[in-house]
């Protein structure tokens, strides 16, 4: 059951935001008693914990999954941000936003993780990308992986990128696009172009 209302909880905060949802509307979607979720989840910000580190997790072991597919380094990130978008749902409610104004220590130890998981993935990317000559020999790794990092951090800044102004696949297209154009060699360009024909 508890696996039951954590699916069910994820699936609501991400559909509607983290605010909006409360333990009634998750009862609700069950037909349980909200007495049932208090059994497994004392609080709503426990729920709330647990939701946020459970879409992480499965994220991560997403990205690994494409990691291992060996594709080449340009389509394994465009890979990674359809996998990232479609967990999200869109990331239409801005989880990221709503998380830093609502739950600001659930998001800062969030953050720590997301920061640990983008510097293996992303390091290796470049690195990969280097080796095979779709990114210029030389970049720095460590610099470009952080700044890669907050790049994506601030897109997801709903004060800069209102959600009813910009929509957040273009967002996050358009900052890939940025970020490539800016590392890449000329076969990587050509990759690059071929994706965003599709």
């Amino acid at each position: 059951m508890k696996e039951k209302i954590l699916k069910k909880a994820v699936d609501l905060f991400l559909s509607f935001g983290f605010k909006s949802v409360t333990m009634d509307d998750i009862a609700n979607e069950l037909a349980i008693s909200k007495k049932t979720i208090y059994s497994h989840f004392s609080t709503k910000l426990k729920l709330v914990k647990s939701a946020t580190f459970y879409v992480f997790e499965q994220i991560n072991t997403g990205i690994c999954t494409i990691c291992e597919t060996n594709q080449n380094p340009i389509e394994e990130i465009y890979s990674i941000k359809s996998l990232i978008m479609e967990q999200l749902k869109g990331g239409k409610t801005s989880p990221h936003y709503q998380l830093e104004k609502y739950y600001p220590k659930i998001f800062q130890s969030l953050k720590q993780k997301q920061f640990e998981s983008i510097d293996t993935c992303v390091s290796g990317n470049l690195q990969r990308g280097k080796d095979l000559g779709f990114y210029r020999k030389e970049i720095n790794i460590d610099i470009i992986t952080r700044l890669y990092y907050n790049g994506l951090m601030g897109i997801q800044n709903s004060e800069i990128f209102p959600i009813d102004v910009y929509d957040i696949a273009y967002l996050k297209d358009s900052y890939l696009e940025y970020h490539i154009r800016a590392i890449a060699t000329e076969k990587g360009l050509k990759t690059l172009l071929k994706i965003i024909k599709k």
